[in-house]
């Protein structure tokens, strides 16, 4: 299973520059989900930041097969606050909860994070979680060797 953050979602309603390979993967044979958080977060983005209504907002989500979130237990949501203690750095590492919940559950389900997100993409890496890196909206695609910065 992969495991979308928000951005690879938003990306491909946007089309931005990660939507090709958005839709690669949900086309793929390899499930991909969100989190019950990346949900409220794509939901969220949409109808604030895009203006959308809510009725379009979740028939944006249900129409790529992405309604049905993976379920966070209480498990998740300690691993999830165990890898924020860890990983956050207020100017160097800013990751949000948001996507310690995205890789928490990547480690529970041993699946992937597909991501554009540096801050995310370096606590995968260095929590030896899967990864694929998706383009930002910039075009850059984070690598290893540029740490928390795109590459």
């Amino acid at each position: 299973m992969i495991i979308l953050d928000a951005y690879a979602v938003l990306a491909l309603l946007k089309g931005e520059a990660a939507a090709p390979d958005v839709r690669d993967i949900l086309k793929g044979s390899e499930p991909a989900r969100l989190t019950g958080v990346g949900v409220a977060e794509v939901i969220d983005h949409l109808i604030r930041q895009c203006r959308v209504d809510e009725e379009e907002a979740t028939l944006d989500l249900a129409q790529l097969g992405l309604l049905d979130a993976v379920s966070e237990d209480n498990a998740t949501a300690i691993r999830a606050g165990l890898l924020r203690a860890r990983h956050y750095q207020r100017r160097h590492r800013p990751v949000s909860l948001a996507d310690c919940f995205v890789a928490a559950t990547a480690q529970v389900h041993s699946s992937r994070v597909a991501s554009s997100d540096a801050p995310l993409l370096t606590l995968c890496h260095q929590e030896g979680i899967g990864i694929v890196a998706l383009p930002d909206s910039g075009g850059r695609v984070w690598s290893p060797d540029a740490g928390s910065a795109p590459g």
